[in-house]
This record gives structure tokens, C-alpha cells and sequence, in this order.
């Protein structure tokens, strides 16, 4: 995942996948087919890690719904700085790469994307229960904006090294009168 974060997909041989888990061509084969069933199976373990996060900070009910995608979001920059921006979402990465990938990664990708926005769907409409949120919004909708703009400030951030689209992208959403009560 490391270097597929790192790298992308289609630059990253997998002769380096091999040399950095430390493992011989023959057991890769052993588990894996092709470099694309690999590839799969990482997106299943990335989901599975970065679902985890977010249960973690959009379920904590000691915190107001809006606070905690502030804290999601101030967790994702504190990771980025720490690896020094060169790590970005391997989801939002594939994505990017889709000419280049195998064409059972769209839906995949997509149904990754389709499961986090539930997520923030689901913070969203406490935020709306808690009347912070305008009532006439689609939580859907908003969910969904929330990811193609997150994405957008990942990759800004390891362009720019800097934790500042992150923030800026955070008090954009929050700030928003079309979707911000």
C-alpha cells in the first residue's frame, strides 16, 4: 500500500512490490495471478484501513457531527505531514490512473468511494437530527461533493507539501452557505 500510495499503480513494477514486502516472485504467484488481482486486493485492504479511520472520527458521539469531519480531516493532515506529502489516497490515486488500469477497477474504486460517502452521509444527517445542518439538504449529495472536493485537496497537498488545501478545503465545506446551516 505504501508504495502504491506513494508511486501509483501502473509506475509501481512488481519487482519493488517484492523487494519492499521482502517476499520471492514465486510466493507473489503462489497468492496472487496477475499484478491486477494483486491490485484488488490492496484496494479490499486500503478500504478496509481507511473505513476504519473514518468509523473512528465520524462516529465519535462525544464530538459534534460537523467537529468530527474537522477532526477527520486535521487527522488526514497531521498522516500527510508526516510522510512528508508524498502519500496520498491510494483510492483517489487509482482513480486518477483509470486509463492505465485493468477495467474491474472502475467499479471497485467506485464502490470504495460509494461506501465512504455513506459514512459521511450518515455524520451528516446527525449534524442535520442536531440542526447544524440545513434540513433541505441531500445528505447524499453533500457526502458525495465532500469526496471529489477531499480528493482535489490531497493532491493539492502533496503538490504543494503543505497541509494548507487540506484546511482551506475544510473551511470552504464548513463554511458553505449552500450546504452549512
Amino acid at each position: 500500500m505504501e508504495l502504491l500510495t506513494e508511486q501509483g499503480f501502473a509506475a509501481t513494477g512488481l519487482d519493488a512490490v517484492l523487494k519492499r514486502a521482502t517476499i520471492p516472485k514465486g510466493s507473489f504467484y503462489y497468492y496472487f495471478g496477475t499484478k491486477e488481482e494483486f491490485g484488488l486486493e490492496v484496494m479490499d485492504a486500503y478500504d478496509t484501513y481507511f473505513s476504519k479511520k473514518l468509523d473512528r472520527w465520524l462516529t465519535d458521539e462525544t464530538r459534534e457531527p460537523l467537529d468530527r469531519l474537522l477532526d477527520f480531516v486535521n487527522d488526514a493532515a497531521r498522516g500527510m505531514a508526516k510522510h512528508e506529502f508524498k502519500r496520498g489516497c491510494l483510492v483517489g490515486n487509482l482513480s486518477q490512473e483509470l486509463g492505465a488500469l485493468p477495467e474491474p477497477y472502475r467499479p471497485k474504486l467506485d464502490a470504495i468511494f460509494n461506501g465512504w460517502q455513506k459514512k459521511v452521509a450518515t455524520c451528516l444527517e446527525a449534524a442535520q437530527r442536531q440542526g447544524t445542518l440545513r434540513a433541505d439538504i441531500n445528505c447524499d449529495d453533500l457526502a458525495m461533493f465532500f469526496w471529489m472536493s477531499w480528493e482535489g485537496a490531497v493532491l493539492r497537498a502533496r503538490l504543494v507539501k503543505s497541509p494548507k488545501p487540506l484546511d482551506t478545503f475544510i473551511r470552504a465545506f464548513l463554511a458553505s452557505p449552500n450546504g452549512i446551516a
